[in-house]
């Protein structure tokens, strides 16, 4: 099974743009994840790859839940951090990955992963979580999915990122690739083998800053990574998008969805 070589640093320079411009996950969602998990408030939950901190303050936020947030990139900590005291939350965050599991995180109720298990080691990681999560507990992977866009500007920008960003227009490839596979056949081989999806539907008019924000925030079109061609990328993307919708409005239906891996 193909594995993302790690890099600690994949997603310096995205913080700011990752906190405002990801689709984020509905309460609706986080709410319903909790209530089928049997969360009670105090729960230890682990969000592992934790980012700004959506999960986490939203699971500390509705669920009351005792959150442990780890990151490998200090930016995106600290990002994480003020939003924890913006919601008025406590939130411990630990600069670390998965390669970093240890029992001092244990008991955990669940371990949540917002659009993060695929750049990990996804075997090994839930053979670490199986010894840090309680029984009854489980590991929840969420995400997104793009159903639809009006206009459709998505190709636009993989296009773009191949020409502007070539290595990790080719990284991103390796993941989407048959050998790498899907993460329900990993989770179907590991202790966490029994599956269920909970998905919300909402439809959202977004902008051309909210598409050109969201671009910043992935690591194969990052300032980081684009340098000093972040300019020209910049530009060429905002006249295709012009092209698309002359008065800079875009719908997009998206589903945000959680798959509950539970122990047999």
């Amino acid at each position: 099974m193909t594995i993302v070589p790690f890099e600690a640093r994949r997603f310096r320079t995205t913080a700011l743009y990752y906190n405002r411009f990801r689709v984020p996950y509905p309460d609706r969602l986080i709410e319903r994840v909790a209530e089928r998990t049997s969360l009670k408030s105090g729960d230890r939950v682990l969000d592992l790859g934790c980012g700004p901190g959506p999960l986490g303050v939203a699971f500390a936020r509705l669920a009351g839940a005792d959150v442990i947030g780890v990151d490998p990139e200090p930016e995106m900590l600290d990002a994480a951090r003020e939003n924890a005291a913006e919601t008025a939350v406590n939130m411990r965050l630990i600069q670390g990955s998965s390669y970093d599991l240890n029992p001092d995180l244990a008991p955990l109720k669940l371990a949540v992963l917002g659009r993060s298990f695929h750049w990990m080691d996804r075997p090994a990681t839930l053979a670490a979580l199986d010894e840090l999560i309680a029984p009854g507990g489980a590991v929840v992977l969420f995400s997104d999915r793009h159903i639809a866009a009006t206009p459709d500007w998505r190709d636009v920008l993989h296009q773009l990122s191949e020409t502007y960003s070539p290595e990790k227009s080719a990284e991103r490839k390796l993941r989407r690739a048959p050998e790498f596979g899907p993460h329900e056949a990993v989770l179907l081989r590991s202790p966490f083998r029994n599956l269920e999806r909970i998905g919300i539907v909402n439809e959202r008019v977004i902008g051309t800053e909210d598409i050109i924000g969201r671009a910043f925030s992935m690591s194969v079109t990052s300032p980081q990574v684009l340098g000093e061609r972040t300019e020209e990328f910049e530009a060429a993307f905002r006249s295709e998008l012009a092209a698309l919708s002359p008065d800079g409005t875009f719908t997009e239906i998206v589903e945000g969805h959680a798959m509950i891996a539970f122990r047999d």
